[in-house]
């Protein structure tokens, strides 16, 4: 027989500075598949200064890369339990955010960005969000077909929607650029679309384009 708990959960975030009466900017960035946060948010790097604080949370679930020691990495979710994941994440990211902004101004401006697997993160904790942003931007990844487009098409509507793509990216086809233009049409909803020469990694050059750096 299969039951539920609840129970109180503990868990860490990353941020690249403290928010101070300058922060003007705060990112909320979301990793991939078997990444980490303390290391995610090094790549952030260059466009990280007094006005803009970058805020990594990390993946519940961790593992070993390999075998059974070794390098450790992170994950949002599996397709085990999926909604019970999907449901600890997003009441994860909700304090993870209320305890950044409850010491930030009302006019910080609040990009949210997700990184492959984080890209279907996001998009499902923005269609639940309780606060307001002016930028979502999914890099290296896809809308997921399983939100509900109306609420995430509503939540989106008059803010700045990117979505960045490498030329060399081995898990993007054409299959898949397919999907995706046929999920953007449903959700009405104008998307940016960058395409840059690289992989399947964070492209600095974009951001730094996106944001007039």
């Amino acid at each position: 027989m299969r039951n539920t708990v609840s129970f109180t959960h503990k868990a860490v975030f990353y941020q690249s500075s403290e928010l101070s009466n300058q922060t003007a900017e705060i990112w909320f960035v979301l990793h991939g598949y078997g990444q980490l946060p303390q290391y995610f948010i090094r790549k952030f790097k260059e466009i990280e200064n007094d006005q803009r604080v970058i805020v990594a949370p990390g993946g519940l679930s961790r593992f070993y890369l390999n075998g059974f020691s070794g390098r450790v990495g992170s994950t949002w979710m599996t397709k085990e339990e999926r909604l019970i994941d999907i449901e600890n994440y997003i009441n994860y990211l909700n304090k993870v955010a209320e305890n950044i902004l409850n010491n930030a101004s009302k006019d910080v401006k609040i990009t949210l960005l997700g990184f492959s697997q984080g890209s279907a993160t996001v998009c499902r904790w923005v269609e639940k969000l309780s606060f307001s942003f002016e930028r979502l931007i999914l890099h290296s990844g896809a809308f997921p077909p399983d939100v509900d487009f109306s609420g995430l098409s509503s939540k989106l509507e008059d803010k700045e929607v990117y979505m960045l793509r490498g030329t060399e990216d081995e898990f993007i086809n054409e299959e898949r650029k397919k999907e995706q233009k046929s999920l953007i049409e449903k959700l009405k909803v104008e998307v940016n679309e960058i395409q840059f020469e690289g992989k399947h990694d964070i492209h600095i050059d974009s951001l730094k384009e996106i944001i007039g750096q």
